[in-house]
């Protein structure tokens, strides 16, 4: 059985976020304009996805982020609500596909495809020696 089996094409979800100072690429950059950045666009894009599929999986399963390719169409300033909108577009043994958009208002203002793995928690942990410190 694979922890892809639930997931299946034209699944969806949306994170909708109002722009704050921090979320632009001025914030980061001194001297670059107080805009919605791209990188924050790209997080709210793969949240979405993210938000999708994880119903869907098995508990201990989460997914991660593998692939990007966006474009940013048009600058959105601090205040403006954003949509990010993402919709499963394939489902393969790994890996799911999304088309990713994100909307200010009626206007787009980016637009891409994102894949993301699916990967089971404990095992991943166990690979990568991570350890959880112990609850109180």
């Amino acid at each position: 059985m694979s922890p892809l089996d639930k997931v299946t094409v034209g699944l969806m979800a949306e994170k909708l976020v109002t722009i704050t100072p921090e979320m632009t690429v001025g914030h980061v950059v001194p001297g670059m304009p107080e805009v919605y950045g791209t990188p924050m666009m790209i997080l709210h894009m793969e949240m979405a996805a993210g938000s999708t599929i994880q119903p869907s999986l098995p508990a201990g399963y989460v997914s991660v982020g593998m692939m990007v390719d966006v474009r940013h169409l048009a600058a959105t300033p601090v205040g403006r609500t954003v949509r990010a909108v993402a919709r499963v577009v394939a489902v393969e043994a790994r890996s799911v596909l999304f088309e990713v958009e994100a909307w200010d208002g009626g206007r787009k203002i980016g637009d891409g495809t994102h894949r993301r793995g699916v990967v089971d928690v404990a095992e991943f942990e166990r690979r990568f020696g991570v350890t959880r410190p112990a609850l109180a």
